[in-house]
């Protein structure tokens, strides 16, 4: 059954199904588990597993849908699997794997200071707003050997990260819905809780008991 939702689509957890579909990489409990329904996109939930008690959130995912774990990520499709943090992107955080960190040709200080403020300052859809990543980008890498298109380089003049990743929104209403671009949205109050809790090297699970692109 459903765990109803307190203000800002925060709750205790009383319970949590597994997918036997995805195994984790060893980690004991991932920090963090996305159940995504393909059936009603709005039941598609998240459980942070912090103390003393787990937090369940809403989620949205990808306007196309969902693919299969091991593949490579697509456009506006949101993929199962296991993942791992490979960066934290917040206006006062920044935390990348130092291997990213060299991939970027940019110094740790430049990174610091610009890429978050340069991604939220993109207008994705061109409609005049931005902030499209509301108060946080949690980058993800996911657990395979799968060649995946995730980079660093220039949208629209302003250099950003491109990658899959739980973030925020300028929009909550967005959320609980089959509307991104591949990645998992969630309210700022939300991220705001992942935020306090999340580090780099964090597992995060992502299922669905339902049908995924291949």
């Amino acid at each position: 059954m459903r765990v109803g939702f307190l203000p800002f689509g925060l709750v205790a957890l009383l319970g949590l199904s597994a997918c036997s579909a995805i195994q984790n990489s060893g980690q004991d409990q991932p920090t963090i588990s996305i159940e995504l329904d393909t059936a009603d996109p709005a039941k598609s939930e998240g459980t942070l597993q912090s103390k003393p008690t787990p937090v369940s959130f809403q989620v949205g995912y990808g306007k196309y849908g969902i693919a299969c774990a091991d593949t490579s990520f697509r456009e506006g499709e949101t993929p199962l699997g296991t993942f791992k943090v490979n960066a934290i992107l917040t206006p006062d955080r920044f935390e990348m794997d130092s291997a990213l960190i060299k991939q970027s040709g940019k110094s740790k200080e430049y990174l610091e200071q610009n890429l978050f403020k340069n991604m939220s300052a993109i207008d994705f859809k061109g409609d005049g707003e931005t902030g499209e990543y509301g108060k946080g980008y949690i980058s993800l890498m996911p657990l395979t050997e799968t060649e995946q298109p995730f980079k660093f380089n220039e949208y629209d003049g302003k250099f950003r990260w491109y990658s899959f990743a739980i973030h925020g929104t300028n929009n909550n209403s967005r959320v609980g819905q089959k509307i991104t671009g591949g990645c998992i949205n969630v309210d700022d109050a939300t991220m705001a809780t992942l935020l306090k809790s999340v580090k780099l090297g964090d597992e995060v699970v992502v299922s669905s008991d339902g049908p995924c692109n291949e």
